[in-house]
């Protein structure tokens, strides 16, 4: 077989601090403490659960518990007056030490047995059970030199040291030939997979029920603890053979236990975070506003969400989109420190922290073939499931959202087996208004797919699902499935032809405008971004304007003013004078940002009042200079701002400085202006009408 048993090397996990350094605690805390591990260890609670390893655990723990017995009476004479202490001999003091550190040690590997994946523990049960029989024997060493005779123990209590010592001495390792053949059949299962032979029901049903693991909750579990288990892991190798596992029991828990929903306390708890939940500006990416999974460090110094700035990138752009400057080369540096403190805030808040975990594909791009076939199997019998009626395809539909927010490799497997059209039949309003949470598991399960670049062409070339995604964007029957739409539309436009046809969708920007406008804050987000996104395209920031962009951007400046300065700027740089003086009004505003904003707000600020003035003309700059100290203001932001701010607060001074001094420098481009006023605005453009 291709996949050995030996291939699974012994987990990495970090242990605890007292596992190997002596606990240096007096006399009677020492016996206490030996005592308290002694109790951990023989608890119920932290006993195994499973029969694998049952006979050498056990044969452990009882070891442990015979000297628990023995500790008591240490302990008892200890605390006694009417006898001297007989702690003070140096051995026994040493002795008990190196006990302390064993007993941690067994303690932390009961632990791993019981409470981690079962999976993981099958394919390395001989190496536990070598290393409990390792564990026992260093016990054996400690009880030989234990000084029985020299202490005041009861005749019954040395008796049963005596007892220990020889039961240690003679244990041998404990592995029963059900587990070695359990373990054989996972391994052949694996390589029939490998070899994309479907596994046998029955024989699949066989291993989870030895394995005690009877319905999807505890399938759950198990990938969860697989998934830890790749930390706990430092040979490339051992993870490829854990990711192989972890597609098994995912394909194992669609077939053998159907698909499932989480439980409805489970999932409006996690709407609530989704939507309640404020990021940390640090831990935003400056171009999606979103939380970061994986950020990079550019060439500039700045960082970015990977998935981001590779749109970014790819959509033609050579510079970096905080600072303006041109980047001297593409690459992209992991900012493992910030992953890291992101990941723990997640982990703080409860909220899954959804990076690219490892799949079909390893850190050297190596292909890991039972991997990746076994997800190809969970993906066609899913997909498989969608295109006969069923009583509940709510719970399949949340299986593929759940699968496809894994991996690439999961979401073309998903596409591949024709997933998409299913999909698009859950995104009316009929059915949001019927069943709203399929409708928000469809529209969500898109989004995950439109990750993937290929699945991009996939979803606009299907029929029905940009108008399905539009009228979840309009109509959805919950704000959640009108966020993952609004977030769909921007995966979506990181193509600039699909953004153009985007555009044009009258419904797609009118939805997107309406969600910023009235959503909660984190539906808000996701559609400023859509709309920031679409204005790169300078025929949709006309439709943008038309849409009432500008009079939105202005309402949620107050809240969201990175947000909305940052598509107030993107809006008046491609949308000529119609967008400026649909913006005349956000003018004191943009003053207001520019004096109290963050230093990506007032950048943007600044850069939008350069291109509003150039643009607009002198009444403009008047309605600049009439804002209380916005002078001193421009002043600060040259000095302490970014170098994009700086040299556009420097170009703002300059054009303040000329109207002041009775110099005009209106830029009409392809428009005639009447006067604007403090309070009316005239715009005739001299071109023909916007297409509509």
């Amino acid at each position: 077989m291709a996949i050995s048993p030996q291939s699974f090397s012994p987990r990495k996990r970090r242990p605890s601090a007292g596992s190997f350094i002596s606990p240096k605690l007096n006399d009677i805390n020492l016996l206490n403490s030996l005592l308290h591990l002694t109790h951990q260890i023989c608890s119920p609670n932290d006993t195994t659960t499973h029969f694998l390893l049952n006979r050498t655990s056990s044969s452990t723990i009882r070891k442990t518990q015979l000297l628990g017995v023995v500790l008591e009476d240490l302990l008892r004479v200890s605390s006694s007056s009417s006898t001297s202490t007989p702690l003070s001999s140096y051995s026994l003091i040493l002795c008990l030490e190196e006990m302390y550190i064993v007993l941690h040690r067994i303690k932390t590997l009961v632990e791993d047995c019981s409470k981690g994946s079962k999976f993981s523990t099958l394919m390395q049960i001989e190496t536990i059970a070598d290393t409990f029989y390792k564990l026992t024997g260093e016990l054996s060493t400690l009880l030989d030199i234990f000084p029985v005779h020299e202490l005041h123990l009861n005749d019954d209590v040395r008796e049963l040291v005596l007892l220990i010592r020889k039961q240690c001495s003679e244990s041998k390792p404990l592995l029963g030939k059900e587990e070695i053949e359990l373990r054989n059949d996972v391994v052949s299962v694996l390589e029939r997979i490998k070899k994309e032979i479907v596994p046998d029901q029955a024989n699949l049903a066989s291993i989870f029920e030895k394995l005690e693991i009877r319905d999807s909750s505890s399938c759950r579990a198990e990938i969860e603890n697989l998934e830890e288990e790749i930390q706990n892991q430092s040979d490339e190798q051992s993870k490829a053979e854990i990711v192989a596992l972890i597609g098994l029991v995912r394909y194992a828990k669609c077939v053998l236990f159907g698909a499932s929903t989480p439980s409805p306390r489970s999932e409006s708890l996690r709407r609530k975070q989704s939507l309640e939940v404020v990021v940390p500006t640090d831990y935003r990416c400056p171009i999606s506003l979103d939380l970061m999974r994986d950020p990079v460090v550019v060439a500039t110094g700045q960082t970015y969400d990977r998935v981001s700035i590779k749109l970014w990138m790819d959509s033609g752009h050579n510079t970096c989109p905080k600072t303006g400057q041109s980047l001297a080369h593409t690459d992209l540096i992991p900012n493992h420190a910030l992953r890291n403190m992101i990941a723990l805030w997640c982990r703080e808040q409860r909220i899954p922290f959804e990076a690219e975990t490892v799949s079909g594909k390893l850190n050297g791009g190596v292909t890991n073939k039972a991997a990746l076939e076994a997800t190809r199997m969970t993906a066609s019998f899913l997909v498989n499931k969608l295109k006969v009626p069923l009583a509940d395809s709510n719970a399949v539909v949340y299986e593929l959202r759940v699968l496809a927010k894994t991996d690439s490799d999961s979401r073309a497997c998903i596409a591949e087996a024709g997933a998409i059209p299913l999909l698009v039949r859950y995104l009316s309003y009929d059915v949001g208004l019927h069943h709203p949470s399929l409708q928000v598991n469809a529209v969500t399960t898109i989004l995950n797919l439109s990750i993937l670049e290929a699945n991009k062409t996939r979803i606009m070339e299907t029929d029905g699902a940009l108008n399905g995604v539009a009228e979840v964007l309009r109509s959805g029957a919950t704000w959640e499935a009108k966020a993952n739409a609004a977030a769909t539309v921007f995966s979506l436009s990181g193509v600039p032809a699909y953004r153009k046809r985007l555009g044009k969708k009258t419904r797609v920007v009118s939805g997107l405008i309406e969600l910023a406008k009235c959503g909660p804050d984190g539906a808000k987000r996701d559609a400023l971004v859509a709309i920031l996104n679409l204005a790169a395209d300078r025929e949709t920031v006309a439709r943008l304007v038309e849409g009432g962009a500008v009079e939105m951007t202005a309402e949620v400046m107050a809240a969201m003013p990175e947000e909305g300065v940052t598509i107030l700027e993107a809006v008046v740089k491609r949308g000529g004078l119609v967008a400026v003086a649909a913006a005349y009004s956000g003018i004191k505003k943009l003053g207001t940002v520019l004096r109290e904003g963050t230093e990506r707000a007032r950048e943007s600020a600044a850069a939008t009042l350069v291109t509003m003035c150039r643009k607009g003309g002198s009444e403009i700059v008047a309605e600049l200079a009439a804002i209380p100290g916005v002078e001193r203001v421009i002043w600060e932001l040259m000095a302490v701002g970014s170098v994009r701010g700086r040299r556009k607060a420097a170009t703002l001074l300059r054009i303040l400085r000329r109207w002041a001094a009775g110099l005009d420098g209106t830029e009409t481009e392809g428009f005639s202006t009447t006067m604007i006023s403090s309070t009316t605005t005239t715009v005739v453009p001299t071109s023909t009408s916007f297409a509509q």
